[in-house]
């Protein structure tokens, strides 16, 4: 297995795409025909036709209702308007507008309440807690863990930690490394990079003295919401820093993994290498 070290190498890729809505109308009759005729293309190797594109109509309700969010129109924990409004704002079916909300609710963007509407996802609810958490115990009720900051600092990024963050060298980053305990027991070791401009003014005192998760202080105080995340896990033995941290031999097997997380519009703005024991927990991951 590899040697881990706390500033592990592995590379996390992500692709993004974006729907470009289009108006909600009738597409008008073909136009007649120009009275300047179109040279005839050439076809050679590197000539390639231009193809339209087709977005389904609930799709670009969606990536309106996105923008909404992303613009903060409509604040984390607060209730969107109903299905009803939307589609007369939208001018288009209620249907069209619960397609698209299925979908958001699907990916975590909203959050559906029986009886009381349609809200905007949050970091604050309990399940949210364990959505990018997925270090779960052998036995018992998975829980969150405490945190014990090592180190916080404003640095430059390293080449690689701008490649993955789409920064440029040396621009500046929140560098923190903590160790998480359960019952205890120190069992994850992390370093995370946070763009410096976003991150302005945290510190080590408002990390210590906040006691929710990480990410319910990013979107409170930061603006920042994580949407989705990039990952990449490997097996690795701990070197001596590593095992120093979580209290175990050095060459003790760790689950290493490296996460690139996105807010909206898949901009990257957190970048998280971790080693995890394993001994009392394991990595869970479900599949839909």
């Amino acid at each position: 297995m590899n040697s881990a070290s706390s500033n592990l190498t592995n590379n996390a890729t992500a692709a993004s795409g974006a729907v470009s809505p289009t108006a909600d109308a009738p597409v008008p009759p073909n136009p007649p025909a120009a009275a300047v005729t179109a040279p005839t293309p050439t076809h050679t190797p590197a000539a390639t036709a231009a193809s339209p594109t087709f977005s389904p109509l609930y799709q670009q309700i969606k990536a309106l209702i996105t923008q909404s969010l992303q613009s903060g129109e409509w604040k984390p924990g607060e209730l969107i308007p109903s299905e009803v409004e939307l589609a007369g704002r939208f001018k288009v079916s209620q249907g069209t507008v619960r397609k698209a909300i299925d979908e958001l609710a699907a990916e975590n963007l909203v959050m559906r309440r029986q009886g009381k509407g349609t809200f905007v996802s949050t970091h604050h609810e309990a399940r949210a807690h364990f959505r990018f958490l997925r270090l779960v115990p052998d036995e018992g009720v998975p829980h969150y863990p405490e945190s014990k900051f090592i180190e916080v600092k404003r640095v430059r990024a390293p080449a690689d930690v701008a490649r993955l963050m789409e920064l440029k060298s040396g621009d500046a980053v929140i560098f923190i490394k903590r160790v998480q305990y359960f019952d205890g027991v120190p069992t994850v070791l992390e370093e995370l990079w946070l763009p410096g401009l976003i991150f302005k003014g945290l510190t080590a005192e408002r990390l210590v003295e906040y006691k929710g998760p990480m990410y319910g202080l990013f979107e409170t105080e930061f603006g920042t919401r994580m949407i989705r995340a990039s990952e990449q896990i490997r097996a690795v033995c701990a070197d001596a820093g590593a095992a120093h941290l979580l209290n175990v031999e050095a060459g003790t097997p760790l689950l290493s993994s490296e996460r690139v997380s996105f807010t909206y519009g898949d901009k990257p703005v957190e970048l998280r290498r971790g080693l995890y024991l394993t001994s009392r927990h394991h990595y869970q991951n479900e599949l839909s």
